[in-house]
């Protein structure tokens, strides 16, 4: 039996705590950014919204501001939703190796619905720490179709926990 396949007792699965934000715009678009790493990791255009993990001293509302300001460079938004729960996905065994050293199987995330009360200016993916190399307002039945197969279920799940605050095409 090869020696680095992962083995892993299902009530002690080691989980990233994180967040993510879903940003609509005043036509109800969803914000999403192609991430600058992904023909290294994942294949090429591959979009996301924005997320991170959550530091010690935050509460998950903190850590998505937070997230938000360090990878669009604004927080200019108004809290809708909170997800019920955490919403967990895992990584494929090819990039557990290589995330975080491969201390976690996957992450578990807080969202949040929020609506961007700027204008598309204000947003700058030219941070301090670049995680994005262009940007867009999708609609958010696309979303499924841009996002990584190992994300897929987790936006759906959320398509359908913030549905009644989005619009359908």
């Amino acid at each position: 039996m090869p020696t680095d396949r992962i083995h892993v007792n299902p009530d002690h699965i080691a989980y990233r705590k994180g967040v993510g934000v879903m940003i609509l715009n005043h036509e109800g678009k969803v914000w999403v950014g192609q991430r600058q790493d992904s023909d290294q990791l994942i294949g090429p255009n591959t979009w996301q919204m924005p997320q991170g993990g959550i530091d010690s001293t935050e509460t998950p509302w903190q850590a998505a501001l937070r997230e938000m300001k360090e990878e669009i460079g604004t927080v200019n938004v108004r809290l809708i939703q909170e997800s019920r729960g955490w919403i967990s996905y895992d990584f494929p065994e090819e990039l557990h190796k290589i995330l975080w050293g491969g201390r976690f199987y996957g992450q578990t995330q807080k969202w949040f619905l929020v609506e961007f009360l700027g204008e598309d200016s204000e947003i700058n993916i030219n941070t301090r720490h670049p995680e994005f190399c262009a940007w867009q307002w999708v609609d958010a039945s696309e979303l499924p179709n841009l996002i990584v197969s190992f994300k897929r279920k987790l936006y759906i799940t959320l398509l359908e926990e913030f549905k009644e605050h989005l619009k359908t095409a």
